[in-house]
């Protein structure tokens, strides 16, 4: 991914934006293959280092972690479409379009879980971070809680994050009064995604 000095993102700012989104794609190579398996998952993470998933057994993602215990999770949200007339303030017929987005790419160490206490252990974080009510009840699993039965149907991840590749671009190559123009036309068009891609130009200008 290419990322220009003014798209860049620190590791307060990455953190922060992961910290508010916990759904990826998770991608593993194995060894020796001509192509990754790319798995969509919910996730929980820490805010440091870490971040926790699971998936059904069934998942082809499996051999290839077990090949080679290294996987990429990404992420890409507030993203929006600049149109060409928007993106100059010369001629609007010659105007260059863009996108607008956040993405964050970690690259981590994977752990499989598999000892049942463990993985009751890892769902009960990803469950807590998703429903913060506490209806449901703990994840258990002692032989008498109904969680027994369900958890061999699933395999833990503990990912260990060992790299970062974070871009937020926003129109940082731009002046004040691009900015501002592009910013009010995404006002205007209020489509989807367009108020997120918004927050994000007025928040890195």
């Amino acid at each position: 991914m290419l990322i220009h000095p003014w798209d860049a993102a620190d590791d307060a700012e990455w953190r922060e934006w992961l910290s508010g989104h916990d759904f990826g794609q998770l991608i593993a190579g194995g060894a020796g293959r001509d192509l990754p398996v790319v798995t969509p998952a919910h996730f929980a993470f820490d805010g440091d280092r870490t971040v926790v998933t699971h998936l059904a057994r069934p998942n082809p993602i499996w051999p290839l972690l077990e090949e080679h215990p290294r996987a990429l999770l990404t992420v890409v949200d507030d993203y929006t479409y600049i149109r060409a007339d928007w993106n100059t303030a010369a001629d609007p017929a010659y105007g260059v379009p863009t996108s607008y987005y956040a993405t964050v790419q970690l690259e981590g160490d994977v752990r499989l879980v598999d000892d049942p206490a463990l993985k009751a252990a890892l769902l009960e974080k990803q469950l807590r971070h998703f429903e913060t009510d506490g209806a449901r009840a703990a994840v258990s699993a002692a032989s008498e809680s109904p969680d027994r039965r369900l958890l061999p149907g699933i395999r833990g991840i503990e990912f260990t994050i060992t790299g970062v590749r974070a871009k937020f671009k926003f129109g940082g190559n731009k002046t004040a009064e691009d900015r501002e123009r592009i910013g009010s036309r995404l006002a205007e068009r209020s489509g989807r995604l367009d108020a997120e891609a918004l927050t994000q130009l007025h928040r890195r200008g």
